[in-house]
């Protein structure tokens, strides 16, 4: 992408007023976007990206700067402006750039460049109809299609040369259903570290159809009570609790600045002893994952929460510099033009052994949250409320009618002991998660748990 010469030529212009370390992220992306509305394409785009970020560290400072103008001659001019931030004199450091050889788990069988624009679209409108045929009451669809190629190279003084190849495609299903009083939604959107093989894989119907049936349930659903009660949430995306009110709180982003309720208590017990949880980017071909961060740093299996002993974060090289631990892989960024910090990739709850009987056992009332919907969380304190997209009632231990506007309201750090009941069942959904260094993809997970009691919010 770039000629290790001139890298090498940049990292020294970084390094000439003092500073202790430099990076080079060079990138450079393309893909197409297409968006469906009632069967008729109404967006269509299609581009590429191109640039480079330029990194300077002097102990626990860093500065960063980037640029999409890949001159020899800006390139240099860029890596002086943003070494002026640094005070001092060039330290003996002597770059030797050796390439890294990564395993490549991310097989990409289907490019998706290679594919007709029509081909894609066919998809679509397939995952369309069968949404739309699947009940009357079904008044719009709405799909989304991404698919995209990111090559990337990270290059720094400390002798790393390391490249990665980053495919991913998605498709996002979204159908309303309607009568005279009243308007319901139901989504389902898979992905995957895959090309265009990966719309040849799974069943797209099935997967339409579930968004419609979610919303045809809900739209003859009555409103849920409120208060506290014992709420059983389903495998998936239900995993989204714990990445947004635990996992943020498990990124060296916020634990290295104090910043989290986690920060300072490894080897604690954190949560249940029945929760076990990782953050793990070397699955092969999953949304989260990929062959190295974006430090260069080959990615890794990280063991969070083991029987509810709190047992390690998720680092970067900076953060890692503050907390004096070392990078765990864990550093990504949306694009050059971000700089990386520590971000989850794919996370999720471990398989425990209780059964859906089990875990109805006992419970008077309670809420079945088959789907999780969107929410918000404060990571400094774990405070949050998720809504849930598909839920129903629990009496005298069993799943009931279903219910809607229902809300989790709670604490991250009080919920996860309060999980005593772990499922079989794990599986993995997909989203796009937002922090200091961009949108990027993560996926979340979890068996179905049971917890002994939350706020739930409804009408």
């Amino acid at each position: 992408m770039l000629a290790k010469s001139l890298i090498e030529d940049i990292l020294n212009e970084a390094l000439l007023t003092g500073g202790d370390f430099a990076e080079v992220f060079v990138e450079s992306k393309s893909g197409d976007s297409f968006y469906l509305v009632d069967g008729k394409i109404e967006q269509a785009l299609s581009g590429k990206d191109y640039g480079i970020g330029i990194r300077i560290f002097k102990g626990l400072f860093s500065v960063y700067a980037y640029t999409n103008d890949m001159s020899r001659i800006n390139l240099i001019k860029t890596a002086q402006k943003a070494s002026k931030a640094i005070k001092g004199t060039r330290e003996d450091i002597v770059i030797n750039l050796i390439k890294k050889e990564v395993e490549d788990r991310n097989k990409i069988l289907i490019a998706p460049v290679s594919v007709l624009k029509e081909d894609k679209i066919s998809v679509m409108k397939e995952a369309y109809e069968a949404a739309k045929k699947y009940d009357e009451c079904i008044s719009q669809v709405r799909i989304n299609y991404s698919d995209y190629s990111q090559n990337v190279l990270i290059a720094n003084s400390e002798g790393t040369w390391a490249e990665d190849v980053r495919t991913r495609s998605r498709i996002g299903i979204e159908s309303i259903a309607s009568d005279m009083n009243d308007m319901q939604t139901g989504s389902y959107r898979p992905g995957a570290s895959k090309g265009f093989e990966f719309f040849k894989e799974i069943d797209i119907k099935e997967y339409a159809e579930e968004a419609s049936r979610i919303a045809k349930t809900m739209l003859g659903a009555k409103y849920a009570p409120s208060g506290k009660m014992p709420v059983i949430i389903e495998n998936e995306f239900g995993g989204v609790i714990f990445h947004e009110a635990c996992g943020h709180g498990l990124e060296a982003t916020s634990v290295a600045k104090g910043l989290s309720v986690f920060a300072g208590k490894i080897g604690e017990e954190v949560a249940s002893q029945a929760v076990s949880a990782v953050d793990d980017g070397t699955l092969a071909n999953e949304w989260g994952s990929s062959n190295v961060d974006d430090e260069g740093t080959p990615t890794s299996r990280n063991l969070l929460i083991e029987n509810g002993i709190l047992k390690g974060y998720m680092i970067d090289k900076l953060n890692g510099r503050r907390m004096g631990m070392e990078s765990t892989g864990s550093a990504r960024r949306e694009s050059y033009k971000y700089a990386p910090t520590s971000r989850m990739t794919n996370t999720f709850i471990l398989n425990g052994k209780s059964s859906l009987n089990e875990m109805l056992e006992g419970i008077g009332d309670g809420i079945y949250a088959k789907y999780m919907g969107g929410g918000s969380v404060n990571p400094s304190t774990g405070d949050f409320n998720f809504s849930i997209m598909e839920g129903y009632m629990i009496k005298g231990g069993k799943i009931q009618e279903p219910v809607r506007g229902a809300t989790l309201i709670g604490n991250g750090p009080e919920i996860l002991k309060k999980i005593d009941m772990v499922g079989d069942n794990l599986a993995l959904g997909q989203g796009m998660c937002g922090s200091v260094s961009g949108s990027i993809p993560a996926n979340v997970g979890q068996p179905r748990v049971k917890i002994r009691d939350i706020v739930i919010g409804g009408r």
